[in-house]
């Protein structure tokens, strides 16, 4: 893969291309949705042995939200991408509450979504929303759809019906409650239409049928698992559009995907106020904590307990970071408490001026902070490593 990427450097030196726009080739478009960010209330706390290896000493928790997107068509139609988790979580069926438990999550949650959205004046019992998408099954996305009208259709992963039907009390040890579906119409995705569309590497299908929002196949980290890709500027005779990746699980925190060969390790580093850190951090300090000692790929990879298919994961991750690298791309991961540290515009403001605020490029590397408290980090004097840089 790296051979390939030297060759595209030097074939588009001279072009007006980056090297994962090249990868990328979405093609160009006018038609754009809204995108918002839900902050769902949820306080997640999870071991990060049990979401990431290597262990980096001094990170050894994910403290994170849970986001949910809602998506506005300019018709009108409005779904939403994930729900976060519920506030009543203990209604999950057994076999979820049991593994929660087992792996010592911490869950605190204010609101439901329903009760955010009805907070602005949203009618959602009345049909506000025509589908609630899940990027995967899991507890922290899944919600609680019952709160929703039986018009509210529910769109579902590849495999989902055969692996999660029937749903809780059904079957004892299922993962989702028949309630998240019964009375509703139940979509699943397939990706395997005739006119198969790639974009970035990702099997594709159309939502609204006019390229302003693509269901994107990332299976690996769960059976079922999608992202989504939402057109939020459209393409002009001087500017390019501009996209939203809704990320979902694909990673859970910022050193699954950085860096990359498309964005290496920056030399120096500088974090916000926030994060309490009054100095600028050296990348060649930062090298000395990687698995690799590399400033091309990421610091982590997902741990065995987090991942159904490894390959699979791998590859999602490797198309993801073309995306990343993309000036024109904000990736949004389900689980980035960062992107508050930057005051990003959350619901019922709306993400699609993200480019102008230059959300995607403040916000980074503010995930490196997260190991400045690494014993290695504070002990003295890492080697200089200066090949990557």
């Amino acid at each position: 893969m790296l051979s390939i990427f030297l060759l595209l450097t030097t074939l588009l030196t001279a072009s007006t291309l980056t090297v994962a726009q090249y990868v990328l080739r979405i093609n160009c478009g006018r038609n754009c949705v809204n995108v918002s960010v839900i902050d769902s209330t949820a306080k997640l706390a999870a071991p990060m042995k049990h979401m990431v290896q290597p262990p980096i000493k001094g990170h050894d928790t994910l403290e994170c939200p849970s986001f949910s997107f809602l998506i506005q068509h300019p018709t009108g139609r409005r779904p939403l991408f994930d729900l976060g988790t519920r506030k009543d979580w203990r209604k999950f069926p057994p076999s979820v509450r049991g593994l929660l438990e087992q792996y010592s999550f911490g869950i605190e949650v204010d609101k439901n979504v329903n009760e955010i959205l009805e907070d602005h004046g949203i009618d959602v019992a009345g049909g506000a929303f025509e589908a609630i998408i899940w990027s995967h099954w899991r507890y922290d996305h899944i919600g609680d759809v019952s709160a929703f009208p039986s018009s509210t259709a529910l769109v579902v992963g590849p495999g989902f019906v055969e692996t999660f039907t029937p749903g809780y009390p059904s079957r004892a040890d299922a993962f989702v409650l028949e309630s998240d579906y019964e009375g509703r119409h139940l979509h699943e995705l397939s990706f395997d239409s005739d006119s198969q569309l790639i974009i970035g590497g990702y099997r594709a299908e159309h939502y609204f049928g006019d390229g302003s929002f693509y269901f994107l196949d990332t299976p690996g980290h769960a059976i079922g698992h999608v992202c989504g890709l939402a057109r939020v500027a459209p393409d002009t005779t001087e500017e390019n559009s501009t996209f939203v990746f809704m990320g979902g699980d694909a990673c859970h925190h910022g050193g699954e995907f950085r860096p990359s060969q498309y964005l290496p390790l920056p030399k120096a580093i500088s974090f916000p106020k926030s994060r309490g850190i009054s100095t600028t951090c050296l990348g060649e300090f930062l090298v000395e904590l990687h698995r690799r000692d590399s400033a091309v790929t990421p610091f982590y990879e997902m741990a065995e307990s987090a991942v159904h298919d490894r390959a699979e994961a791998r590859q999602a991750i490797s198309n993801m970071q073309a995306f990343d690298a993309d000036s024109n791309v904000s990736v949004v991961i389900s689980h980035d408490a960062t992107l508050f540290e930057m005051g990003m515009n959350v619901f019922p403001d709306t993400l699609n001026a993200w480019k102008q605020e230059d959300y995607a490029r403040r916000g980074r590397w503010i995930f490196l902070s997260d190991f400045c408290s690494s014993p290695r980090l504070l002990a003295g004097k890492p080697r200089r490593l200066t090949c990557h840089m």
